[in-house]
């Protein structure tokens, strides 16, 4: 039996040979959260992944929200949580804890549980070098929500050079340095465009972009960009996919080769997109 096993990782390894030759290299942004944030053996799985890509020589850049322990930590304090159009709504205490959790707790579990697998991992927010500067969302009736006004990637080019793996909260300031609070698959799109990686992919707690929401069978394998602008015209994505699929269609029109997203919840999801034919979840690509 362990002859087979080992017989079986090795066939394995030197069939991802020609994807670990591809994108070696090359930039990958992964936006972190969802069910593959909450659990921990999923948690273990995505650490791994990203260790075994830094090891081959990609480039992955990982951006993280929090929203969970957000919630804990605010429940904990007696400060109300209220969202609208799917914004956390911001005032100045809410935003206290975001910066407190997101900087300061959930940013180095991530880089502790890479560093402890060999990764050499450094943590970051938007604000740190300018990295992300920040403008208000909307018309200011979100308090500190914020959206991406531009990014700076000289801040990353010196870590990647030198083999480290950014890990990013989504806190950002604005050119007058107050803190506000933006969604990390928003960052993660504008840090890939910025960075002109390779991929974008979004870990997420649903399969991909589904034709029906309710039948997983309904998964859409790969997308064209104006196709993806018709799903969402269309109402065939609606809900919480909208921001992502608008991310996916951000990142691609600025030159990021293909985004993707995919289910979280599957263990080693990273590596069934990167290295396999097949992959998982929903890729967009630009072309059309």
């Amino acid at each position: 039996m362990h002859a087979e096993d080992d017989s079986r990782r090795v066939s394995v390894l030197s069939e991802a040979l020609p994807y670990i030759q591809r994108f070696s290299g090359r930039r990958i942004v992964i936006k972190y959260g969802g069910a593959a944030m909450a659990h921990a053996n999923l948690q273990e799985a995505v650490f791994r992944d990203l260790a075994l890509l830094a090891s081959v020589g990609v480039q992955p850049v990982v951006v993280h929200g929090g929203g969970p322990e957000i919630n804990q930590w605010l429940k904990r304090l007696k400060i109300p949580a209220e969202f609208r159009e799917g914004l956390r709504v911001t005032d100045a205490d809410t935003m206290d804890v975001v910066e407190m959790v997101l900087v300061g707790r959930v940013n180095k579990q991530i880089v502790n549980g890479l560093n402890q697998l060999g990764a050499k991992a450094v943590g970051l927010s938007g604000s740190d070098g300018s990295l992300v500067e920040a403008r208000p969302w909307g018309d200011g009736s979100h308090g500190l929500v914020g959206d991406v006004a531009r990014v700076n990637p000289d801040v990353l080019e010196p870590l990647l050079a030198k083999g480290y793996v950014p890990v990013i909260s989504s806190v950002a300031a604005t050119i007058e340095g107050r803190s506000h609070n933006i969604n990390a698959d928003t960052v993660a799109g504008e840090i890939a465009a910025a960075l002109e990686a390779e991929k974008l992919i979004l870990l997420t707690d649903t399969p991909g972009i589904l034709r029906d929401k309710d039948d997983p069978a309904s998964l859409i394998q790969q997308l064209k960009l104006s196709e993806a602008r018709q799903l969402i015209a269309e109402g065939v994505v609606n809900g919480g996919m909208t921001p992502k699929t608008d991310c996916c269609i951000r990142a691609l029109a600025q030159g990021v080769a293909a985004a993707h997203i995919i289910d979280g919840r599957v263990p080693h999801a990273l590596l069934l997109e990167v290295f396999t034919d097949t992959g998982i979840g929903t890729m967009v690509v630009g072309s059309g």
